[in-house]
């Protein structure tokens, strides 16, 4: 039985471990070139890929050419862990039993980018990786097998990745037998049960002060490292926060209001600061956090 496989990060590094621990054969990797603007700490599929001596690309599966190389393989199966790039729907058609996507939620909720970093900024207490058929529209197709992972108050996403991570090869490990010899179930998935979010951009780190310091609180843990991490400005200048707690209190929304414990009065509650990064200066008592050159 033949594989093709499109994989980057964590979970297509982990996926590939335990597909080859289970003998699969894996014909090609398609993978990405690690962003120069991107903090890589997560592991390498192509380092993998060269350790199993396993032919790879890390040009898109997309492109004609690829297209072709997948046709001449004849895979069983096309199976994707975290790859980047939408597949078009005349790939997914190329094998024989079906092209599936592992997903970091628990489908049908989350469906679309970056779910992990979105479940910790919406304060959900859980998620979870799903195993599903890949159809045009993304992350819609039947369901295989999930599993479902727990989210604590003072989790990062990152906390939560490793969750997910090891609920995704858990999933792998139970339902790759099943779909190697014919016998794995299709559930089909209700989208009007789920949702569906965009990618973010570091812009959107932004701190709205206005919002509830559990909110602020949320949005702080879900992008902080390795991500580049929720921030506002004082005078022009960035604020990055990487952690913080929220209180019950009071104060202005972006206004100091204690410097030792440094504490930002929000929309509702107060948010204590304990790990922030200045571009320059220091913050003062009374001044206020907020849009470029807002200094009251």
């Amino acid at each position: 039985m033949k594989l093709v496989v499109c994989a980057y990060h964590n979970v297509g590094y982990r996926c590939i471990e335990e597909l080859l621990r289970q003998g699969a054969e894996i014909s090609l990797i398609f993978t990405h070139e690690d962003s120069p603007t991107e903090q890589i700490w997560f592991s390498s599929v192509r380092e993998l890929a060269e350790a199993y001596k396993i032919p790879y690309m890390i040009s898109s599966i997309n492109e004609p050419e690829n297209m072709e190389r997948v046709r001449k393989i004849a895979p069983d199966f096309l199976l994707s862990f975290y790859y980047r790039n939408m597949i078009k729907p005349e790939i997914l058609e190329i094998p024989l039993k079906g092209s599936l996507n592992l997903h970091g939620s628990y489908l049908p909720k989350y469906r679309g980018r970056v779910p992990v970093n979105w479940v910790v900024i919406n304060g959900e207490t859980e998620t979870g990786a799903t195993l599903h058929y890949m159809v045009a529209k993304p992350d819609a197709g039947d369901i295989v097998d999930q599993a479902k992972v727990s989210i604590a108050f003072s989790d990062t996403a990152h906390d939560v990745f490793v969750k997910v991570t090891d609920a995704a090869v858990t999933v792998l490990q139970r339902s790759w037998p099943k779909l190697a010899d014919g016998t794995a179930g299709r559930i089909p998935m209700d989208l009007s049960a789920g949702s569906y979010f965009g990618g973010r951009k570091p812009e959107d780190g932004r701190i709205d002060w206005s919002k509830s310091a559990e909110q602020i609180y949320n949005l702080i843990r879900g992008v902080t490292h390795p991500y580049p991490g929720a921030f506002t400005e004082l005078n022009g200048k960035k604020v990055i926060i990487w952690s913080a707690c929220p209180l019950e209190g009071s104060g202005q929304p972006g206004q100091v209001v204690s410097l030792n414990p440094l504490r930002i009065g929000t929309g509702s509650g107060l948010l204590e600061l304990t790990n922030h990064e200045l571009e320059t200066g220091r913050l003062e008592l009374g001044r206020k956090l907020g849009s470029a050159g807002e200094t009251s």
